[in-house]
């Protein structure tokens, strides 16, 4: 069966992706990726277009990037699905843990273009999600904090146990950050065939958001 994996390049969807590429029914074909109009960062993360790109080359799948507003992302998003619906994808994998709004959304998609919905993660505990991820060896930083509850000081902070003791320790902050309390970007790990080189620049607030800007190296690759 082949499936499209919903790419942000944060630690959900690429345990998702890993968790999807163990299941001998499933074929990871392409990655689906949504920028902002103007294509030079995910429309999700904030994340450099060119490092998602490095991500999807290290670890070998096709991406495909579609440029859109957060007012079309349905729209774009629904169009993409059906086009790959008629190029053989037969389902689509997402990284929603236990948020139902999600996931009533991603099985509309999904329905309308006849392909079979995959959340790998659904339902699971969430520590025991990092847990897994860390001891998996994936690697990634905090790239984009909701600045009312973290501030600047989390980013470029690297995800491990110590990591997720301090977050376990806070009021009102999901462990995984599915509310937008912090969104990662992964660099390397069991997928990746090297690490995505990178550059960590400055730091930034924008419409209550932290944000922190990450450049491949020249050259990008290995």
């Amino acid at each position: 069966m082949k499936a499209f994996v919903s790419w942000s390049g944060g630690k959900e969807t690429v345990l998702s992706c890993y968790r999807a590429m163990q299941d001998k029914d499933v074929e990871v074909a392409y990655f689906l990726n949504m920028v902002s109009e103007d294509g030079k960062h995910s429309r999700s993360h904030g994340i450099s277009s060119r490092l998602l790109k490095l991500q999807a080359e290290s670890i070998g799948v096709p991406i495909i990037q579609v440029k859109t507003s957060w007012e079309t992302y349905e729209e774009e998003f629904s169009k993409i699905v059906l086009t790959l619906k008629k190029n053989g994808i037969q389902a689509g994998v997402f990284g929603d843990i236990d948020l139902q709004g999600h996931r009533d959304w991603v099985e509309k998609i999904c329905k309308d273009a006849g392909i079979k919905p995959i959340l790998p993660l659904w339902e699971e505990k969430r520590e025991k999600l990092l847990e897994e991820f860390i001891d998996l060896g994936f690697k990634s930083i905090v790239v984009a904090t909701r600045a009312e509850v973290l501030g600047k000081e989390w980013l470029g902070r690297k995800l491990d146990k110590d990591f997720v003791k301090e977050i376990n320790g806070m009021d009102n902050i999901d462990l995984c950050g599915e509310k937008g309390e912090y969104h990662t970007f992964v660099y390397d790990g069991p997928v990746f065939k090297y690490p995505v080189e990178f550059v960590i620049g400055g730091k930034r607030t924008t419409d209550g958001r932290c944000l922190i800007d990450i450049v491949s190296r020249k050259g990008g690759g290995k």
